[in-house]
C-alpha cells in the first residue's frame, strides 16, 4: 500500500474489545512490529485504567513491538509515539502552529485533548524481547463529552470539529504509521537525544508554570525541560524536582 512503511504489518478489525487487549493476545505470535487498528471497541481503557470514550470515525489503534533495550528505553516509545502523532496531524490538516505536545504523553490541537498515548508491556524483560504495546487513541471525528474528563484536565477537542478536516482512521494510521516508523529508525540509530530535542520544539507550556499531581503528592512548578530518561523537570521554589510519571495539569 502506497506510504505504508516497510517491515511493519497492519491489521484492521471491525470490533474488539479493545486494542491493547488484542496486542496482548496476538503477541506471541508476531515475528515482527504490527499496527491493530479497531473501528470500534467495547472496553477501551486510557491512563490509570480510566475508560477511554471512542465515538464511532474515532481512531483506536495499538502497536507492537518486541524490544532488545530494556524497559527504561521501552518507557522512551511514547516520546516516538508523540512525535509520530504530530507528524499525522500536520500531514492531515496542513496546520503545524495548531498542534503541541503535553507531557506526558497527550497530543494537543488549540489546547485541547486531542489524542493520547498508553504504553504497556506483556513482561519485565529478561533473556528475550521485551513485548511493548503502544496504544494509541485520536478524537478524529467526534470528542467525548467535556463532563466525562477529570476536574482541571484539558477540554477534550476533536480534528474535525477544531479544523473541519475530515480523515478515516485507515488513512490516518497510513500517515502515523510512515511517521513512526522514521522516527523509531531515529531512535535506533541516534538514541533519545534527537528525539528528546524534537519533543521539546513541540512541548505545551515549556517555561511556564505547570502542576504534577500524583495519586500522593502535586508539585508546581515552571516547566524547565524533559532529561535524558524522559522525566519532567521543573523548577520550584525548593529548587530542581525531576518527576517520573504524573499526570499534568496547566
Amino acid at each position: 500500500m502506497t506510504g505504508w512503511p516497510e517491515g511493519y504489518r497492519r491489521r484492521l478489525l471491525d470490533e474488539v474489545d479493545s486494542t491493547l487487549n488484542e496486542a496482548a493476545r496476538i503477541a506471541p505470535t508476531l515475528a515482527g512490529p504490527e499496527w491493530i487498528l479497531a473501528r470500534h471497541q467495547t472496553a477501551a481503557r486510557g491512563r490509570r485504567g480510566r475508560d477511554w470514550v471512542s465515538p464511532e470515525g474515532n481512531f483506536a489503534a495499538t502497536l507492537v513491538l518486541r524490544l532488545q533495550d530494556g524497559a527504561q528505553q521501552a518507557a522512551l516509545r511514547s516520546f516516538v509515539a508523540a512525535l509520530a502523532l504530530f507528524d499525522a496531524c500536520v500531514a492531515v490538516t496542513g496546520r503545524p502552529e495548531s498542534f503541541s505536545l503535553k507531557w506526558p504523553n497527550d497530543v494537543l490541537l488549540n489546547g485541547g485533548k486531542l489524542a493520547g498515548i498508553l504504553l504497556e508491556s506483556a513482561g519485565q524483560g529478561g533473556a528475550g524481547p521485551l513485548p511493548l504495546f503502544i496504544g494509541i487513541g485520536v478524537n478524529l471525528a467526534e470528542a467525548p463529552p467535556a463532563d466525562l474528563v477529570e476536574a482541571r484536565a484539558l477540554r477534550p477537542v476533536s480534528l474535525a470539529g477544531e479544523t473541519g478536516v475530515q480523515v478515516a482512521p485507515e488513512e490516518f494510521l497510513t500517515e502515523l504509521a510512515a511517521a513512526f516508523a522514521r522516527y523509531e529508525a531515529k531512535f535506533a540509530t541516534l538514541g533519545f537525544a534527537p528525539i528528546r530535542e524534537a519533543w521539546l520544539a513541540r512541548a505545551a507550556r515549556l517555561g511556564q508554570p505547570v502542576t504534577a499531581r500524583t495519586g500522593t503528592s502535586e508539585t508546581q512548578g515552571t516547566f524547565e525541560t524533559v532529561d535524558a530518561e524522559g522525566q519532567l523537570v521543573l523548577m520550584t521554589p525548593s529548587g530542581r524536582v525531576r518527576i517520573p510519571a504524573a499526570d499534568v495539569f496547566f
